[in-house]
């Protein structure tokens, strides 16, 4: 398993970690497989989605923030349960198709941590899984 650590600025944010995916697949040797991309933190997540236009990712957590406002009344003590919801709405895994050692993504796909409590330093959790031998497309 490769750890990656991820260092956010903003109390919301989305950060394209991609690139730092495939370069954890490549250093693993995967060919044909799927990689497995977990944060284990409950105010934050894993989204896959359009990385093109940077109105994309602003657009979505403009939205979560209307839809989830930090100043609402939650009863939950520490007053980031605007994040604990908004983690649960993106949820903390994505699995990615792995074909000839690349990502197999759309062409406008990225891999985004989606940051709801920040800034903080997060760790994401990168194992690859092979495809057992002799079963390939």
């Amino acid at each position: 398993m490769h750890v990656l650590t991820v260092s956010t600025a903003a109390r919301n944010q989305f950060v394209d970690i991609t690139r730092e995916v495939a370069d954890a697949v490549r250093a693993h040797g995967l060919r044909d497989g799927a990689c497995l991309v977990y944060v284990p933190h409950t105010t934050c997540g894993l989204t896959i989605n359009e990385n093109a236009d940077p109105d994309v990712p602003a657009d979505v957590l403009a939205h979560l923030s209307a839809v989830i406002p930090r100043r609402a009344e939650f009863r939950h003590g520490e007053g980031n349960s605007d994040a604990h919801i908004k983690s649960s709405l993106t949820g903390c895994s994505a699995l990615v198709p792995v074909r000839d050692g690349a990502l197999a993504l759309g062409t406008w796909q990225a891999i985004f941590l989606c940051e709801f409590d920040g800034p903080r330093t997060r760790r994401v959790q990168i194992q690859c899984l092979a495809e057992p031998e002799g079963r390939g497309a």
